[in-house]
């Protein structure tokens, strides 16, 4: 039954590594070279082997007596075509004095055995095909760990080539690198942004699905700020550089993917410890299992020492022992989960923050620019005595010589052409405003303060906001309302923190307490902290962090340099990365490419669906194994049932881990 069952094993394994080079023929099947060397070699071994087998022994007697080392031969050749590579690798370890490992357990055991079959004059079979098995769930490793890796790789092949240059009326192709500051380099349709900017001529549509995870375009035009790595799709762009390319955008998100998996969770240190602890242990107990039983039913007891079944335990439980599916699982699980949330747009800077994340109970926001747009906005023109359009121009021209943001609220709000030769006597009132002659009117634009100093009475606003007052040829004209937009996600995202096991929300601002409190009040946000400055926030953070409970862990999300401490200072600190101050950036464990706050409930998610799967693995993996080895170790299970037990084991947890990757659903 045993060899109907082998034999069929064997057909199978053949029949698989056909159909898997057929498909490794594809482009889209994503299979490196050496993938298919191995397919080649798994499948010349299985073929070989399974016609060995059918020839049987007697095919050899024709060479007399020296048939049987005919035979020892061609299985030498066949358990040579599969395991060149391991015994190399066992033998380096050696000669690196780093043995302990499944290289050194598979080259013992297998060896082990063919020596056994060859004093018995016995079957060659099973420790070649234990080794057969072990390549088939070692191909499986491999490739899911490099279709991880293609996944990361496909989604940050960002970095652009080159960048174009225009000189005297032709299109020069440069090296990103050489592009200085300030410089305009032209992006036709179809090609990568290499360089951080602002669009000074064209407007076009972008893919920036590689960077963020959103699939519809984003509309840019003249005067809008762009990031390198989006991919230019309708029309022509002339683009001023505002960053070398070394801190252009795409070189960040690379330089992170790049370095996230240097720094390991608790989880994969255990697991490194485990081994290095574990392999040494299991290879004693092996040495002790074929000499100890051995000696002391002979010496001991007086019976047979039987020392062929002893020795055939102690390679069982030598393969049996191979710690490949926990080795190998919890890092690929850390890796493919990074893979996982890059491809959402949310770039997690090593393993150990992925863990992190995942114990997150309280996420505390910074306001502008993370809840918020941080874009001042004209929400409302209140008791004017002009049309409304009218009084939002003389008050733009008014302001037009400032940069202050406020001034291009209002301009943008006019969205008229600003003609400065309509304005004159411009004199800035420190802390109150601003007056000049617009048209030959005299016109004041500033606060309360203002109109105050001009004798004027100004009308309150109960409006939440900047409150800009206009008075006209010394009659007031009304009012504006500027204030910042909330993000449209904000409120969203604070319920899908709440559904996601979030116990606590907080915000922390400059803001006044008036529109600090209404922001919170329309987001459903539990806590809210203003008129902070940005060591208050530490020494708020430090508060909540006091408050939490051990095992529960704290974020906070932000965005501008000011949020710099607050960010290192927190459990996880997250970031925005689209917007986003370089030094937040460069403070933050999370970066959130798109500046939606609504992708932090998804991270979160993310992070917990991978750490799960890391712990199926790490229970399933030692669980089986330590069954398998008290099986092996009392004689019921065979070599066959340890090595299935292996390899089914890792190539379970493989594919478990995989599982990491795909976030969508989420």
């Amino acid at each position: 039954m045993q060899e109907y069952i082998v034999n069929g094993l064997l057909v199978t394994v053949a029949l698989l590594a056909v159909i898997l080079l057929l498909i490794g023929r594809r482009p889209q099947a994503m299979m490196v070279r050496r993938q298919k060397v191995m397919l080649w070699r798994i499948l010349a071994a299985s073929g070989l082997l399974l016609g060995l087998q059918v020839a049987g022994a007697e095919a050899f007697e024709v060479f007399g007596p020296a048939g049987r080392y005919v035979r020892l031969g061609v299985y030498l050749i066949d358990y040579g075509i599969i395991g060149y590579d391991i015994l190399n690798k066992a033998l380096k370890g050696i000669s690196n004095r780093q043995m302990f490992d499944e290289n050194f357990l598979m080259a013992v055991a297998t060896l082990g055995a063919l020596a056994l079959a060859v004093y018995e004059n016995g079957d060659y079979l099973e420790a070649i095909a234990v080794m057969l098995f072990y390549q088939v769930g070692e191909w499986f490793q491999s490739y899911a760990v490099g279709r991880s890796r293609r996944n990361i790789s496909a989604l940050m092949d960002i970095r652009p080539d080159y960048a174009h240059l225009e000189r005297n009326g032709q299109l020069v192709k440069v090296d990103p690198g050489e592009v200085g500051i300030g410089t305009i380099i032209v992006v036709q349709p179809g090609e990568k942004v290499p360089l951080d900017g602002i669009v000074v001529q064209g407007a076009s549509s972008l893919n920036t699905s590689a960077l963020t995870g959103e699939s519809l375009p984003r509309e840019v035009k003249t005067g809008d700020e762009i990031i390198s790595g989006c991919i230019n799709l309708t029309g022509l762009l002339h683009i001023q550089t505002t960053k070398d390319f070394g801190e252009s955008t795409v070189s960040r998100i690379l330089d992170l993917v790049e370095n996230a998996s240097s720094r390991k969770s608790r989880s994969e240190a255990f697991i490194s410890r485990f081994a290095r602890v574990y392999t040494p242990v299991v290879c004693y107990a092996a040495l002790a299992l074929a000499f100890f039983p051995p000696l002391i039913r002979s010496f001991g007891m007086g019976l047979d020492a039987q020392w062929e079944t002893w020795v055939y335990r102690a390679l069982t439980f030598l393969v049996a022992s191979c710690p490949c599916a926990l080795v190998i699982s919890i890092p690929l699980s850390f890796f493919a989960g990074i893979g996982g949330a890059s491809r959402e747009g949310v770039l997690v800077k090593g393993s150990n923050y992925l863990e992190t994340l995942a114990k997150v109970r309280t996420v505390v926001f910074d306001k502008t620019g993370t809840l918020t747009r941080g874009v001042f906005e004209v929400n409302a023109v209140h008791h004017n005595t002009l049309p409304e359009q009218k009084l939002l121009e003389y008050a733009a021209l008014a302001e037009s010589s400032s940069t202050h943001p406020i001034s291009r609220s209002l301009q943008r709000a006019y969205g008229g052409e600003i003609d400065r030769e309509r304005v004159s006597a411009v004199q800035e009132l420190s802390g109150k405003g601003i007056v000049a002659a617009v048209d030959g009117h005299k016109v004041a634009a500033g606060n309360a303060k203002l109109m105050a100093h001009l004798g004027l009475k100004a009308i309150p606003c109960h409006s939440i906001g900047t409150i800009i007052h206009v008075a006209i040829d010394g009659k007031y004209a009304g009012h504006i309302v500027i204030s910042d937009i909330v993000k449209p996600h904000a409120a969203e995202a604070i319920r899908a923190l709440k559904s996601a096991g979030v116990t606590k929300t907080v915000m922390l601002t400059g803001d006044a307490k008036q529109v600090a409190d209404k922001v919170a009040s329309s987001l459903g946000i539990d806590e809210v902290y203003s008129e902070l400055l940005p060591a208050d926030k530490v020494e708020k953070v430090e508060a909540l962090l006091r408050l939490e409970p051990e095992k529960h862990r704290l974020a906070f999300v932000g965005d501008g340099i000011n949020d710099a401490p607050v960010l290192s200072r927190a459990d996880i600190g997250i970031a925005m990365g689209a917007m986003g101050s370089d030094a937040a950036i460069e403070a933050a464990d999370v970066v959130l490419m798109d500046d939606d706050p609504l992708k932090i409930s998804k991270s979160i998610k993310i992070s917990r669906k991978c750490l799960a799967i890391v712990y199926q693995n790490i229970v399933m993996a030692i669980g089986i194994k330590v069954a398998c080895l008290f099986l092996v170790a009392i004689g019921i299970a065979s070599m066959w049932l340890a090595v299935f037990a292996d390899v089914g084991v890792m190539i379970i947890a493989v594919l478990n881990a995989i599982r990491a990757l795909f976030v969508r659903r989420l």
